[in-house]
């Protein structure tokens, strides 16, 4: 009951400042040297979704401009929050492109990989449904409870996702999960071992190199999706708890309307 009012305030004083017609207001009006639009790591954001969409577009027939457009899309996600923090120019519009980007672009690839491995078609499936809820239930639980960022988790909500969001890890873990379904992409082009392209004798020489980076980069896919399943529980609980927060507080507020009644 006591905590009801903290997360309450909390949350007023970080979504509900602003109202929406004035938000909108400002945002037509604002100049160009103050434009969120038009900050560098937005402007970043831009170009990842320009090179992602191109990748899309070679994906079908030109494996190699795919994968190299693709990667530079992810690459670049490692540079617009270096570039906010050093330019000052942290935004929440920013957060969330980035954060649609990432969704988007990955889902883009699992639909791809549905039609190139139909029998595996319910596991990406799962995979995009698990992706955008986790994000979505975990961004709008950091909105309502204050949070700046949806990548500030204190170590008392969860231990893990504390050190999942830590940026070297979430840069390591982001980039193998990529890799590997990049990986698998590849096999569906590449189907040359290595003990034939780079003479490698023995067991690996067997694997082409996209099967062995996706062995490599497997166990990381794994640990992602685990995390995303932490995140969904924990950003549920978070949720039904301002809830219950909310209905406590509105409960204490009509028995002192009836006792001044």
């Amino acid at each position: 009951m006591s905590n009801g009012p903290a997360v309450l305030t909390r949350r007023r004083g970080s979504i509900d400042i602003v109202d929406a017609k004035v938000a909108v207001d400002l945002a037509t009006a604002q100049t160009y040297s103050e434009n969120v639009f038009l900050f560098v790591p937005n402007l970043i954001g831009y170009s990842r979704i320009i090179l992602a969409a191109l990748s899309l577009h070679y994906m079908n027939y030109h494996p190699k401009y795919c994968t190299v457009l693709y990667c530079i899309s992810c690459l670049l996600d490692a540079f617009d929050g270096h570039a906010a923090r050093a330019l000052g120019q942290a935004s929440k519009f920013g957060a969330v492109l980035d954060m649609v980007t990432d969704r988007c672009t990955t889902t883009s690839l699992l639909c791809y990989l549905t039609s190139a491995y139909p029998e595996y078609a319910l596991g990406f499936q799962f995979l995009i449904a698990l992706d955008f809820s986790s994000h979505y239930m975990h961004m709008n639980s950091s909105l309502v409870t204050g949070s700046r960022s949806h990548k500030q988790v204190d170590s008392d909500v969860s231990r893990l996702l504390r050190a999942y969001y830590n940026p070297t890890t979430l840069f390591i873990v982001c980039a193998g999960n990529e890799l590997f379904y990049i990986a698998l992409y590849l096999m569906k082009w590449v189907h040359t071992p290595l003990s034939e392209s780079l003479g490698i004798a023995g067991f690996v020489g067997g694997f082409t190199w996209p099967e062995l980076m996706a062995w490599v980069c497997g166990p990381i896919c794994f640990y992602k999706n685990v995390v995303n399943l932490v995140q969904l529980w924990k950003a549920s609980k978070i949720l039904v708890g301002v809830d219950l927060a909310e209905r406590a507080k509105a409960r204490e507020e009509e028995a002192l309307r009836a006792k001044q009644d």
